[in-house]
C-alpha cells in the first residue's frame, strides 16, 4: 500500500463569500457608507475563511493571491505598474481610488485625491476596456500598453497575502498570472503594436516579485499561462522559452507549477514539457485525451497536476471512472510526482451545494459545487494512493449518482427529440434578403435618421428588488406584485416618451436575470438560491442549471409586451434572450452535444418570437451577448461551433414576416473573430459595445462591409459616469467614419439594469440630445 496521500490543490477558489459578502463590502465602500479600512478588513476576513475552508476539506496545496477586490488581470496591471497616464498615478503605492477608476471609471463629482502630488487624478475618467476571459462568462480588465512601456513593482499584494496566510498558519502556493498570457491579453492604441515586444521590460518585475516570495518562504509558486492552450506563433513560443529560462536562472530553487487550462496543450505540448519548471497542470475535463501523451513524454521528476475534476461546471464526477483513468499515470509517476486538482480555478463555480435546500433531491445528488469538488479531490487522493477501502462508500455513491442521472426520465423527453428531428432547412431561412426587408420595415416604422433606443433593461432599484423578494417569500400577493410591476413599467414607458427616445422598451422589471427569467419558464432548467458566481467586479450571477431536455410550456413575455405597447404609439421592442446566450450562461449538461441542447432552446425561443409577432410586435430583439465567448479557443474548431450557433439563431428568427424587424445585441467581444458569423446571422439591426474601445471594434464591421444596421454603444453603462453630449457626438462621428449614416442607430453599450436612475436619466437625456445634434449636422 502506498504510504503517502497524493497532494490536492484547488488552483484558486471563489472570492465572493457564501452570502456575497464581498459584493456588500464593495458596494458599501463605493457608495461612501464605509471607509477603505472597512473594505480591506472585510477582504481579509474572506481570505481567512477561504483558507480555513480549504484546509477543513482536506486540501493540502492552498493558494494565495487568488483573491481580488475586482479582477486578477487588473491586479496584475497594478502589480507591474501598467497604469495609463489618465489615471494620474505617478509612482509609489497605487491607491484604491486609482484601482477602482481603472475598473469602473470615475465621475469628477465623486472622485477622491489619489495622492498628495496628484490632486485629482481620477476625476472624470473612463474605465479600462473589459472583455471575456477566454471562453468563460468572467470579464477581465484589458491591460493597456504603449511602445516603450516601462514597468515597475507597484503592488506587493502577492507577497502580502502570502505573508498574511502564513501568519494565520497556512502555508500557501501563491498564484500569479503568467507574463506571456498577461501581455497577450493586453492591447495598445498603436495599431499593429506587438505587446510581446515588452517582455524584456516586464520580466524583471516578475523576477522581483518571485524573489520576494521566495525570500518570505514560498517553495512553490503557481504561474497561470492559459495562453498555452491557444494557437501560438513562433514568437509567442520563443517568449515562453525566454521567460521561464530567465526565471529558472534567477531563482533556481523556486519551484514553479505552470498551469494551463481551458483546453488541450495540443501542438504546444512539446514546448510546455521543455520549459524549466517543476510542475505542469493539465485540464483533463476539457481535454482528457491529452493525458496519455503527457504521461508518456513528461520527463522524470516533473510533477503533473491532474485537473480531473471539472472546475467550470457543476456536475458531480463519476469518481470510479476517474480513478480508472488516472490509475496508470499515478502508478507510473508515483505519488510524489502527481497532484490532483480541478481543471481550472474554482472561481467559476458556486461555493457550497449544502446551502441549497430547495433543489430537487435527484438533481442535487448529481451536483458538486466548490466545496464538494474539494471533497471529490480528497476521495480521489485516497483511492489513488491505495486507500480505496476508506472511501468505498463515497466511490459507490458517486457511481450510483452517475447511473441515476444517465437514465432519469427527468432528463430525457421523447417529444423534444422528435421535434428536433423534424426541423427543416426552410425553418431557418428568412423569406427575403436584408435589402428587401429593410425597405418594408422603413415604411412600417417611419423612424428618423440615427434612431435612438436602449438595449432593454432599466434600473433594478432597491424597491424593485424588495418587491421581488417579498413576492418570493409570500409577503406580497401575486396581484399586488403584478400591480407594482405594471406601475414601474408604465412609469418607464412614459419617461422614455418624454425624453424623446424613438424606440422604447418596457424595462424588464419583472425579470430577475436575462437568462434566469426564461429558464424558469422552460422545462429542463433548475435554479439555485445561493449558486452565485462572479461575472465582473461586484456583478454576480446565478447561472441556471440545464439538466434536461428543453421545451416552452407557455408564452413567456407576450403579456408584458402587450401591456407596455398599449401605453404608447411608439414602437416598443419585444425582448428575448437568444439560445446561444442561454446555453453559454448556464451550467450546461455534459451528456449531449452542446449544439443539440442549443437547438432545443432555439425551438422554444422560436415559439415565443412567433407569438410576439402575432400579438403585433414590429420589433423583436433576441440578445446573443455570449455568442463570441462560446467560440472554441483553437481556430480549427471555430467552424463547427459557429455553424450550429448561427443555425440556432436562424431557427429562432426565420419564422417571421419581412416587415418584422429582428434586433440582436452583443457585448464585450472581439468581433473581428466572428464577423463572418455575425453577418450570417442576418439580424436586421445589431447593437454592440463600442464605447470603451472608442469605436475601434467597428473596424471589423467596416472591413467586412457589414450591410445591415448597427447600433454602436455611445456610452459605457458599466461605469457610474454620465458622459457629456459632446463625448457621445464624438463617438458617433467616429462611427460615421466607418459606417453609412443609414446604418447607424444610437444606444448605450448594454442594458441599464445595474445602474441607478440618477445616472441613467441624465445619460439618456444627453444621448437623445446627441442624436438631435447629429441629425441637424447631417442635413
Amino acid at each position: 500500500m502506498t504510504t503517502s496521500l497524493i497532494p490536492t490543490a484547488t488552483l484558486g477558489t471563489p472570492r465572493i463569500g457564501p452570502r456575497r459578502e464581498l459584493k456588500a463590502a464593495l458596494e458599501s465602500y463605493w457608495s461612501g457608507k464605509t471607509r477603505e479600512a472597512d473594505l480591506l478588513e472585510a477582504a481579509a476576513t474572506l481570505r481567512a475563511a477561504n483558507w480555513a475552508r480549504q484546509k477543513a476539506h482536506g486540501i493540502t496545496i492552498i493558494p494565495s493571491n487568488d483573491f481580488s477586490l475586482y479582477d486578477q488581470v487588473l491586479d496584475t496591471s497594478v502589480m507591474v505598474g501598467a497604469i495609463p497616464e489618465l489615471y494620474g498615478w505617478r509612482g509609489g503605492k497605487v491607491p484604491l481610488a486609482v484601482y477602482f477608476a481603472m475598473a469602473r471609471g470615475a465621475d469628477g463629482a465623486q472622485a477622491e485625491p489619489a495622492c498628495s502630488h496628484a490632486p485629482a487624478p481620477v476625476q472624470g475618467v473612463p474605465a479600462q476596456e473589459m472583455t471575456k476571459w477566454f471562453d468563460t462568462n468572467y470579464h477581465y480588465m484589458v491591460p493597456e500598453f504603449m511602445p516603450g512601456q516601462r514597468f515597475e513593482l507597484a503592488s506587493l499584494k502577492a507577497v502580502d497575502e502570502y505573508r498574511e496566510a502564513k501568519a494565520l498558519g497556512y502555508e500557501t502556493r501563491p498564484v500569479l498570472l503568467g507574463p506571456i498570457t498577461f501581455l497577450k491579453l493586453g492591447k495598445s492604441k498603436e495599431p499593429d503594436f506587438d505587446t510581446l515586444s515588452l517582455l524584456g521590460n516586464l520580466l524583471p518585475v516578475y523576477v522581483d516579485v518571485l524573489r520576494r516570495l521566495a525570500a518570505n518562504g514560498a517553495e512553490w509558486v503557481q504561474i497561470d499561462e492559459p495562453c498555452l492552450v491557444l494557437d501560438l506563433d513562433p514568437a509567442a513560443r520563443d517568449a515562453l522559452r525566454r521567460t521561464y529560462a530567465s526565471i529558472a536562472h534567477a531563482l533556481p530553487n523556486l519551484k514553479i507549477m505552470l498551469a494551463a487550462y481551458f483546453g488541450a496543450l495540443d501542438d504546444n505540448l512539446e514546448l510546455a514539457l521543455s520549459l524549466p519548471v517543476a510542475g505542469l497542470h493539465l485540464d483533463l475535463a476539457r481535454a482528457p485525451e491529452q493525458l496519455d501523451a503527457v504521461a508518456e513524454k513528461a520527463r522524470p521528476g516533473l510533477v503533473l497536476s491532474l485537473g480531473a475534476i471539472d472546475g467550470r461546471n457543476v456536475w458531480r464526477a463519476n469518481l470510479p471512472a476517474v480513478v480508472e483513468r488516472l490509475r496508470k499515470v499515478v502508478a507510473k509517476r508515483g505519488t510524489d510526482h502527481v497532484q490532483l486538482a480541478p481543471s481550472c480555478s474554482l472561481l467559476h463555480v458556486p461555493i457550497d451545494l449544502e446551502l441549497e435546500t430547495d433543489l430537487d433531491p435527484d438533481l442535487k445528488s448529481w451536483l458538486a459545487f466548490s466545496v464538494q469538488k474539494m471533497d471529490e479531490l480528497c476521495v480521489l487522493s485516497a483511492a489513488l494512493s491505495g486507500d480505496e477501502t476508506r472511501v468505498k462508500d463515497a466511490l459507490e455513491a458517486s457511481a450510483a449518482a452517475a447511473a441515476a442521472r444517465r437514465t432519469s426520465p427527468k432528463v430525457h423527453h421523447p417529444a423534444v427529440a422528435a421535434r428536433i428531428e423534424a426541423v427543416t432547412a426552410e425553418m431557418a431561412t428568412r423569406k427575403s434578403a436584408f435589402a428587401a426587408r429593410a425597405e418594408v420595415q422603413r415604411r412600417r416604422l417611419d423612424l428618423p435618421a440615427f434612431p435612438t433606443t436602449t438595449i432593454g433593461s432599466f434600473p433594478q432599484t432597491s424597491e424593485v428588488r424588495k418587491a421581488r423578494s417579498d413576492h418570493a417569500k409570500g409577503a406580497l400577493s401575486d396581484d399586488a406584485y403584478a400591480s407594482f410591476l405594471r406601475e414601474e413599467t408604465a412609469r418607464a414607458v412614459r419617461w422614455q416618451e418624454e425624453i424623446g427616445l424613438d424606440v422604447l422598451v418596457h424595462g424588464e422589471f419583472e425579470r430577475n436575470d436575462m437568462v434566469q427569467y426564461f429558464g424558469e419558464q422552460l422545462s429542463g432548467f433548475a435554479f439555485t438560491r445561493h449558486g452565485w458566481v462572479q461575472s465582473y467586479g461586484s456583478r454576480y450571477v446565478r447561472p441556471p442549471i440545464l439538466f434536461g431536455d428543453v421545451a416552452r410550456p407557455a408564452p413567456m413575455t407576450v403579456e408584458w409586451w402587450r401591456y407596455a405597447q398599449s401605453l404608447t404609439t411608439k414602437p416598443l421592442k419585444g425582448m428575448l434572450t437568444g439560445p446561444v446566450t442561454i446555453l453559454n450562461w448556464s451550467f450546461v449538461r455534459d451528456d449531449i452535444p452542446r449544439g443539440t441542447a442549443c437547438r432545443q432552446i432555439a425551438l422554444a425561443i422560436r415559439d415565443e418570437v412567433q407569438d410576439l409577432e402575432a400579438a403585433g410586435a414590429a420589433m423583436i430583439q433576441i440578445d446573443e451577448a455570449a455568442l463570441r465567448e462560446g467560440l472554441p479557443l483553437r481556430r480549427r474548431q471555430w467552424g463547427e461551433y459557429l455553424q450550429w450557433a448561427v443555425a440556432c439563431f436562424h431557427l429562432c428568427t426565420s419564422g417571421v414576416a419581412d416587415e418584422t424587424q429582428i434586433h440582436t445585441h452583443m457585448c464585450y467581444s472581439e468581433f473581428n473573430d466572428i464577423i463572418d458569423a455575425i453577418g450570417a446571422m442576418d439580424a436586421d439591426v445589431i447593437s454592440i459595445e463600442t464605447s470603451r474601445s472608442k469605436m475601434e471594434l467597428l473596424d471589423a464591421f467596416t472591413s467586412y462591409k457589414y450591410p445591415n444596421e448597427i447600433g454602436p454603444g455611445v456610452y459605457d453603462i458599466h461605469s457610474p459616469r454620465v458622459p457629456a453630449v459632446s463625448e457621445m457626438t464624438d463617438l458617433v462621428a467616429r462611427a460615421r467614419q466607418r459606417l453609412d449614416d443609414s446604418q447607424i442607430w444610437i444606444n448605450p453599450d448594454c442594458g441599464l439594469k445595474t445602474r441607478r436612475w440618477e445616472e441613467v436619466r441624465p445619460a439618456l437625456v444627453n444621448m437623445v440630445a446627441a442624436a438631435r445634434e447629429i441629425r441637424a449636422a447631417a442635413l
